[in-house]
């Protein structure tokens, strides 16, 4: 919304104008090179004539006041090369790094934490006036703007909620680039490295976390067992027939594993049967 305001206000007509007013000398000075350019145009026509890329711009500059509110190109533009100069504006997106830098955070843990942002330049014209050296100038304002950022959160909050601090770090910086005619795309944090100490600590809170959970199944598990055995002899108790099948059973699992003894169960009922005909 800021940056369509400022484009709105720079197109109301009661703004300077494209050829501003340089005064009674300035526009004499610039009749007569004008005039020595076209006496002399087949030797002066190579330095008059210059071209810009389709992903560049060139804000022209004469008698050191910005000729046009709007930048030039792409293609071929037209400079008087006596009382012109120009300077060329990239558009496209540019990729840095944020040096690695020592964090305070929150609650007091000191991390290194480094990212990377990409920006690009929107107002050609407002990139070169508005501030001395745009790429620089965003760079150190990326720097502060991380440290700022993250001194407010946890550890937490950092290691866990990477995205939204992104965001947070890409709508600062884009606010803060906005009157320089820069618009920040994306920020991105790429390593977050904690100090040795903390990480031993880390661990082995995570070894003791999974150690119980480990006790805890377990634990759950030998209560089922014990449930199933309880109900498997509640079964057998009610029929006698079912212990049977369990001996034939586990006659089959011994008989299977090859070895040179087989001991077979005998049932209870069969010894019972035996005494009575005795």
């Amino acid at each position: 919304m800021m940056r369509d305001e400022i484009v709105a206000i720079e197109k109301k007509p009661d703004d300077e104008s494209e050829n501003l007013d340089q005064g009674l000398f300035g526009k004499f000075l610039v009749f007569i090179t004008t005039f020595i350019i076209i006496a002399g145009f087949p030797i002066f026509i190579w330095s008059c004539v210059q071209i810009v890329q389709e992903y560049e711009r060139a804000a022209i500059f004469r008698l050191g006041r910005l000729k046009q509110r709007k930048a030039v190109g792409p293609g071929l533009f037209w400079i008087n090369f006596f009382t012109d100069t120009y300077i060329k504006i990239d558009l496209r997106t540019v990729c840095f790094d944020i040096p690695s830098q020592e964090i305070l955070t929150k609650d007091s843990v000191t991390i290194r934490v480094d990212a990377v942002v990409y920006y690009r330049k929107v107002e050609p014209t407002r990139s070169v006036c508005e501030v001395e050296n745009s790429d620089h100038s965003t760079r150190l304002l990326a720097q502060v703007t991380l440290r700022n950022t993250l001194g407010t959160r946890t550890l937490t909050e950092v290691l866990s909620e990477r995205e939204s601090i992104s965001e947070e770090i890409q709508q600062a910086l884009d606010s803060a680039t906005d009157p320089w005619g820069i618009s920040v795309e994306r920020v991105e944090l790429k390593d977050c490295v904690l100090p040795a100490q903390m990480q031993r600590a880390m661990a082995a809170e995570a070894e003791a976390t999974r150690e119980a959970k480990a006790k805890i199944i377990q634990a759950e598990g030998e209560m089922n067992a014990s449930k199933a055995i309880a109900e498997a002899a509640r079964v057998i108790s009610e029929c006698p027939s079912a212990i049977q099948l369990r001996y034939l059973q586990t006659l089959t699992t011994v008989s299977a594993e090859k070895n040179s003894t087989i001991i077979f169960p005998i049932p209870i009922e069969m010894l019972h049967s035996f005494a009575k005909k005795e």
